[in-house]
C-alpha cells in the first residue's frame, strides 16, 4: 500500500456517509409522514403508493442502519441502487441533470451519485470496522 493511501478506511468512510443519508431520508416517512409519501407516489400513478411508501421508507431507513454498521453491505446497496434508478426514470430524468444551482430543478444528478457510490461499496466491499467481517476490499 503507497503511503497515506487506505482504501479501506475510504470505502468505511463512504459507507457511513450514505448510511446517514439514507436514514435521514427513510425517517421521516416511518416517523409520521407516510401519508404525504404515498400521496406523492399516486401522484406518479404508482400502484397501491401505501405498500410502496411503507417498503421505500423501510429500506432507506433499515438499510441506512444496516450500511451505518457494515451489516449485510452488497445486498443493501444493490436494493438501494435499484431505488436510486427508480427515483431517476420516475421522478428526475424529467426535471434534468442539476439539483443545485441556477439551472437547477431537482434533476438527476445527487441520484447518480448516490448509485455509483453504493456501487462503489458493491464492488469495493464494506471497507473498515464492518459487522460482514470484512476489513476490506481483499
Amino acid at each position: 500500500m503507497d503511503k497515506g493511501v487506505n482504501p479501506d478506511l475510504g470505502l468505511a468512510l463512504l459507507r457511513v456517509v450514505l448510511g446517514v443519508i439514507f436514514i435521514s431520508h427513510g425517517a421521516p416517512n416511518l416517523f409520521g409522514g407516510m401519508e404525504g409519501q404515498a400521496g406523492f407516489f399516486s401522484s406518479l400513478g404508482i400502484p397501491l403508493p401505501m405498500i410502496v411508501a411503507w417498503a421505500v421508507s423501510l429500506l432507506e431507513f433499515f438499510g441506512g442502519i444496516a450500511l451505518l454498521i457494515g451489516l449485510l453491505v452488497t445486498p443493501v446497496s444493490l436494493l438501494l441502487v435499484i431505488h436510486m434508478f427508480a427515483g431517476i426514470v420516475l421522478v428526475h430524468a424529467p426535471r434534468g441533470w442539476y439539483v443545485l444551482g441556477p439551472e437547477a430543478n431537482g434533476g438527476v444528478e445527487f441520484s447518480v451519485l448516490l448509485a455509483a457510490s453504493l456501487m462503489m461499496l458493491v464492488f469495493g466491499g464494506p471497507g473498515l470496522a464492518s459487522m460482514d467481517g470484512r476489513g476490506g476490499s481483499s
